[in-house]
C-alpha cells in the first residue's frame, strides 16, 4: 500500500470517529433545541465543533493551513445548511422518532455529512498531499 493510500484510508476513518464524537457526544442543549430556525446560534456552535474537529485531523496528517482554514471554513457552511435543511423538513413534516420518514431524513443527513468527508479527502488529495 502506498503512503498517500494509508493516508486517505486513516483521514477517512479520523472523520468518521471525528463526526461521531462531534454528532452524539458534543451536543449542547443548546445545539438541539430551536433546530429549523434558520440563524440558530446552538447550529452554528455544532458546525464550528465539526470545523475543529476536522482542523485537527488535516493538523494531524500535516495539511498546510491555508488549505485547512480554506477547506474548514467550508464544511462548517455546508455541515450548518445541511443540519438546517434536516430540521426543516422534519419540522415542517412534523416527523418523529416513531416514523420511518423522521429516519430517511436521518439517513439523508448523515449520508450528506459523510459525502462532505469524502469531498474533503478528494481536496485534500489535490491539493495538500
Amino acid at each position: 500500500m502506498t503512503q498517500l493510500v494509508g493516508t486517505v484510508l486513516i483521514l477517512t476513518g479520523l472523520f468518521q470517529v471525528k463526526h461521531m464524537f462531534a454528532d452524539y457526544f458534543l451536543q449542547t442543549p443548546k445545539m438541539l433545541t430551536a433546530r429549523g430556525q434558520y440563524w440558530h446560534m446552538g447550529r452554528a456552535q455544532h458546525a464550528a465543533v465539526h470545523a475543529v474537529g476536522s482542523t485537527i485531523v488535516f493538523v494531524l496528517v500535516g495539511a498546510p493551513m491555508l488549505f485547512i482554514l480554506a477547506i474548514c471554513f467550508a464544511e462548517w457552511v455546508l455541515h450548518f445548511h445541511i443540519d438546517w435543511a434536516k430540521a426543516k423538513h422534519s419540522e415542517s413534516k412534523c416527523l418523529s422518532p416513531n416514523e420511518a420518514s423522521f429516519w430517511r431524513a436521518f439517513g439523508m443527513d448523515q449520508t450528506l455529512h459523510g459525502l462532505t468527508y469524502v469531498v474533503m479527502v478528494w481536496a485534500w488529495v489535490v491539493y495538500a498531499a
